[in-house]
């Protein structure tokens, strides 16, 4: 007869107090890493979209200068209305947004009433 000491017996792992403590440390640091790219991702498209609103901004307002330039040199371009002695006219920011300018002129004097990035939908 066989000693029941050589018999050799599968047993599972124990999984104890500090491995289920390695486990749940290790999913949290994984679910935080992932939070941390999801945030990382919206900051960098919120960036790129800053970017982009400040780039086209600019490029109206040198439009907008551009044009009161050459109402100062008395040339009057397309889409510059008058009315008295106010000149009026908008440069497109974006696809909602115009930077809206208004010059009053008196003389050599030239006061810019309004320069203002305005929605599409306000006027």
């Amino acid at each position: 007869m066989k000693d029941d000491r050589t018999k050799k017996s599968f047993s599972p792992p124990m999984v104890g107090g500090s491995s289920l403590l390695i486990i749940f440390a290790v999913l949290c640091l994984t679910v935080f890493t992932l939070l941390a790219l999801g945030t990382v991702q919206a900051d960098s498209r919120l960036s790129d979209a800053s970017i982009r609103a400040v780039s086209d901004y600019y490029e109206a307002e040198l439009e907008a200068e551009t044009i009161l330039a050459s109402l100062r040199d008395g040339t009057v371009l397309e889409g510059v209305t008058v009315e008295q002695n106010i000149y009026s006219y908008s440069c497109p920011i974006s696809s909602g947004q115009d930077l809206v300018v208004q010059v009053k002129v008196e003389g050599d004097c030239w006061t810019i009433l309004r320069w203002q990035a305005v929605s599409k939908n306000a006027y």
